[in-house]
C-alpha cells in the first residue's frame, strides 16, 4: 500500500473514543469549568490557552503523590529553564508500584527463542529494592548517574526503577550501538555505576559485546562500578572491569 504524506492511517471506533482515558479526562473537566470539549483540538486550545489551569487540573485528575505544594504550577516561563511545580518533589518509581496488583503481571517478558515469562509485581518490588540498596552501598546518591548497556529485559526495567527510587539520573543505549556513539552520550554525564550485558541475541543471532564494553570502561574514568547481567554468551569468567560486580 502506498502512503503519502498527510495521509490518514488509522481512525478509532467511537466506542473506542469514549473509552479512553483522555475523554474520562474531559468528561471531568468539563463540569469543573462549565465548558464543552467538542473534541480534542479544543481541548488542546483551551490547554494552552490557560497553561497553569489545565496542568493543575492534570494534577487532580491524576492523583500525583508528591510533598510539597504543588502551587504555583509554573514559576518561570522562561525557554529554556521553566520551572514546573518548583515546590514539590514526587518520584516516578512510586507512581509506576501504586499499579501493583496481584490480579495481572508487572511485565510480560519474552526473550528470542524463550517462552514468555510473566514478573509479578511482588518479584519486580523485590528486586527494584534489592538493587536500589546495593546502589546505597556503592555510595551512589540522588543526582548520581546510572548508565545501562543492556537490551530490554526484567533487569533493565528493575535498574531503571531502582535508580528512579532513590533520586539517581538514568540513562540507557542499546547494546547493539557501537562504542562512539555510546561514548558520545554517556562521557558528557559522567556516569558511576554501569549495568552490562555481555552478549544479546537478535534475529537467529547472537552478537558477543564484550569487547564494547571494554572500551566504554577504558573511556569512561567516572566509572566506579560495572554490573554485569549475563548474557547468552555468558561464562564463568570474570571481566577485568572496574569495580566488577555480578548480577
Amino acid at each position: 500500500m502506498n502512503m503519502a504524506p498527510g495521509d490518514l492511517v488509522y481512525t478509532p471506533e467511537p466506542s473506542q473514543v469514549e473509552a479512553s482515558r483522555l475523554a474520562e479526562f474531559i468528561r471531568w473537566l468539563e463540569p469543573r469549568h462549565n465548558r464543552r470539549f467538542a473534541d480534542y483540538h479544543a481541548l488542546w486550545q483551551w490547554s494552552v490557552d490557560n497553561l497553569d489551569t489545565f496542568w493543575a487540573e492534570v494534577w487532580e485528575f491524576f492523583d500525583i503523590q508528591a510533598d510539597g505544594d504543588p502551587t504555583p504550577v509554573l514559576a518561570s516561563r522562561e525557554m529554556p529553564g521553566a520551572q514546573w511545580f518548583p515546590n514539590t518533589r514526587l518520584n516516578y518509581a512510586e507512581h509506576v508500584f501504586r499499579q501493583r496488583s496481584n490480579d495481572r503481571p508487572a511485565a510480560i517478558v519474552r526473550h528470542e527463542g524463550d517462552a514468555p515469562r510473566a514478573v509479578s509485581w511482588a518479584e519486580l518490588e523485590d528486586q527494584v529494592g534489592a538493587i536500589a540498596a546495593s546502589l546505597r552501598a556503592m555510595g551512589v546518591e540522588p543526582g548520581d548517574r546510572v548508565v545501562s548497556y543492556m537490551p530490554n529485559t526484567a533487569q533493565t526495567l528493575a535498574a531503571f526503577l531502582a535508580c528512579a527510587s532513590m533520586g539517581a539520573v538514568w540513562s540507557s543505549c542499546s547494546p547493539d550501538m557501537g562504542a562512539s556513539v555510546v561514548l558520545d552520550r554517556f562521557q558528557q554525564i559522567r556516569p558511576r555505576v554501569m549495568f552490562v550485558s555481555d552478549s544479546y541475541r537478535y534475529n537467529g543471532k547472537t552478537y558477543d559485546r564484550s569487547e564494547v564494553i571494554n572500551e566504554l570502561t577504558k573511556q569512561l574514568p567516572s566509572l566506579e562500578h560495572v554490573i554485569h547481567v549475563p548474557g547468552p554468551l555468558a561464562d564463568s569468567s570474570i571481566p577485568a572491569w572496574p569495580g566488577y560486580r555480578r548480577w
